[in-house]
């Protein structure tokens, strides 16, 4: 998005460098205005309301309104259910689910302003297949509640004219989080980079006339419905056999 001149707001809350995670909201906004985009970074921690009503209105005050709100924040831990702490279940469902309700909440006002609005929200297809509660249903249910929110706001706000879509990728994806938490190199390895991720989000805010909405929609899909075919310069390691995402059947 920066490259095509955009405005950026990133709300998080990671000011400083952690041994595990690469990057802070100042360094990823660097990279934002290097590659041609205005950035706003805000420190905001989406389990608190206050810090999210701060966080919109700053982004509102600085650029003069909101168009696109991206909910990618998103906690993890595939504990099974009989052993999950309740500190994690509670962290999972404040992040994903209650995270996902609030931000959209409150950038709805300012999204009714918007001739080209969308809410994008990074979950899954909803799928019923037990393969996905058997093992590590606490976190299946919190990423299938930001799906069900999807669903409900895109009906919610279709005369408001704000499309609502969900978007998930087709592979694993090279993040921290699957470097530290699910398989390691090797996984990171088998996996595609978060441009992929990236790229089709860009292609779904580009259709302004919200005819996109209320969709749970795969990143390879969306870049095939633009004419991209070839995804192998997404791959982290083109020699290696892609991991499919979780929830994908």
């Amino acid at each position: 998005m920066a490259r095509e001149g955009c405005n950026v707001v990133i709300a998080a809350k990671t000011t400083e460098p952690h041994p595990k995670l690469e990057g802070t909201i100042y360094s990823a906004a660097a990279e934002i205005e290097a590659a041609g985009g205005a950035c706003l970074p805000v420190v905001c921690d989406i389990r608190e309301e206050s810090q999210i009503v701060e966080a919109i209105n700053s982004a509102a005050e600085r650029f003069g309104g909101i168009d696109v709100l991206v909910n990618n924040a998103s906690a993890i831990n595939l504990s099974p259910a009989s052993v999950l702490p309740a500190k994690q279940w509670d962290l999972m469902h404040d992040i994903n689910v209650r995270g996902t309700y609030l931000v959209s909440r409150h950038a709805i006002p300012h999204l009714k302003q918007s001739d080209g609005a969308h809410i994008l929200v990074l979950s899954p297809p909803i799928s019923m297949n037990p393969q996905w509660f058997a093992h590590f249903s606490p976190y299946t249910i919190s990423k299938f509640g930001m799906s069900m929110l999807v669903t409900g706001l895109s009906h919610e706000l279709k005369k408001a004219n704000i499309a609502v879509n969900a978007l998930w990728p087709a592979t694993t994806i090279a993040t921290a989080a699957v470097r530290n938490l699910l398989g390691g190199e090797e996984m990171v390895n088998k996996s595609r980079t978060p441009d992929i991720v990236a790229d089709a989000a860009a292609k779904i805010f580009s259709v302004t006339n919200n005819s996109i909405t209320g969709q749970h929609l795969i990143d390879e899909d969306v870049l095939r419905s633009h004419g991209v075919n070839d995804f192998t310069g997404y791959a982290v390691d083109p020699t290696q056999e892609l991991m499919k995402d979780l929830f994908l059947e």
